[in-house]
């Protein structure tokens, strides 16, 4: 099968979104698939690619706009077509030839333009609330949004991108909903949560698919110089964007409340400025990712204390697969991750008391965090490859086989 991976950035941009399309790029390709990838060029390094996976990298208007974009690393594609995106898709769509185009992110809109009725089977996975949430995050004043409403939506977005990127970046996701409901063959939401919030109903059109994961490999980074600035005693792991609505706050004051624990180390980035200076505290920017591995290896556990529903939950699974325990909130795809006091503790998100007792039993019980840690090596093992990849590849045979009977009827 002929595979065209649409995504607004790719490897060596480190993210949870990159290393799951990079991942999967790389399984169906070991499985006998032709895979493409069409992403957009970024400020930084070029995008890089596995043997075997061709990488297209888009010039796009957005990239021109470097005023609207905070994040010096990467520029995020509209929910809108792209003229730029569109006409070099355009191209690598006749070069590749897809059976299948996998969207992953807003990128799909630049696409769209180029959708025919009995052209490639269109498949969406949705890695957070994008479908209609012009933030992404279906929050609303800290808090997770009930859904969406006209006037909400355009204060919501004016407030987390400002005026001039917030108005038309609400007005064009609540036109291009609708949109993308028509065209897309099927939807591959990541978790119950993104389902649920996104409102996809049941039947052929959409099928929960858990990104699958696959062990970074940390050879050869036993003795990078950056190591050093870890703690040398045991100590508790935060790594990610340490932003408020992922919890870093809540996490620091919970921290503050425990009576002699070791060590608490952020990793990632977006650190907040005073979480540098905290008794105890230790704050580092973002790390290679096989770094970071090597970071959670000597970890006791990890915290992944989100306020917000976290579509997925990668750092869970990070963690899992290293056979840490964590502690977690119970919201959003976190819930599907970790299981409570199987795999880890979770919860309630913002209970800052709560937190602080979880951690503080975990810190406490050795033969707890071990007992956690082996369960949670053994439930990482559900999203490997093997049990992943067979759901994937049926949403691509029913996609086609949609794609087909909506040509036939008329109706694509």
């Amino acid at each position: 099968m002929r595979i065209l991976m649409l995504t607004q950035s790719y490897a060596p941009i480190v993210g949870g979104e990159e290393r799951a399309v990079e991942g999967l790029s790389v399984e169906l390709t070991a499985r006998g698939h032709d895979v493409a990838v069409a992403t957009l060029r970024q400020p930084g390094a070029a995008p890089s690619a596995a043997a075997g996976i061709r990488v297209h990298a888009l010039r796009s208007s957005v990239l021109r706009l470097r005023r609207l974009y905070g994040d010096a690393e990467r520029r995020h594609a509209p929910p809108a077509p792209d003229p730029e995106a569109v006409r070099e898709l355009r191209r690598v769509l006749a070069r590749e030839r897809p059976d299948v185009v996998h969207a992953h992110n807003w990128l799909v809109h630049s696409y769209l333009p180029l959708d025919r009725k009995r052209g490639a089977a269109l498949v969406l996975s949705l890695h957070d609330y994008g479908l209609l949430c012009a933030t992404k995050r279906l929050t609303w004043r800290g808090s997770p949004c009930s859904g969406p409403g006209l006037v909400k939506c355009g204060r919501c977005s004016v407030s987390h991108y400002g005026v001039g990127k917030g108005l038309p970046t609400a007005l064009a996701t609540r036109l291009g909903g609708p949109r993308l409901r028509r065209h897309v063959d099927v939807f591959m939401p990541v978790s119950r949560e993104v389902a649920e919030r996104c409102r996809l109903g049941a039947g052929e059109t959409s099928r929960i698919v858990p990104n699958l994961f696959r062990p970074a490999p940390v050879a050869g980074v036993a003795g990078d110089s950056r190591l050093a600035q870890l703690p040398q005693e045991p100590f508790l792991l935060f790594f990610g964007d340490a932003s408020e609505d992922k919890g870093a706050g809540l996490l620091a004051q919970a921290y503050a409340t425990l009576a002699q624990p070791p060590p608490l180390v952020f990793l990632g980035r977006r650190l907040s400025g005073d979480l540098a200076g905290r008794p105890g505290v230790t704050a580092l920017g973002p790390w290679p990712h096989p770094l970071a591995m090597e970071a959670l290896k000597r970890a006791l556990f990890v915290v992944a204390p989100s306020i917000w529903p976290e579509p997925f939950g990668f750092v869970a699974l990070e963690a899992a697969a290293a056979g840490k325990a964590v502690v977690a909130s119970d919201i959003g795809g976190l819930r599907d991750t970790v299981r409570d006091g199987e795999t880890g503790v979770l919860v309630a998100p913002g209970d800052r008391q709560a937190l602080a007792a979880a951690m503080r039993r975990l810190i406490d019980d050795p033969h707890l965090r071990a007992g956690m840690g082996e369960a949670a090596l053994r439930r990482a093992a559900d999203f490997a490859p093997e049990r992943v990849l067979p759901a994937v590849e049926a949403a691509y045979d029913t996609a086609i086989a949609r794609r087909r009977r909506r040509c036939a009827e008329g109706v694509a």
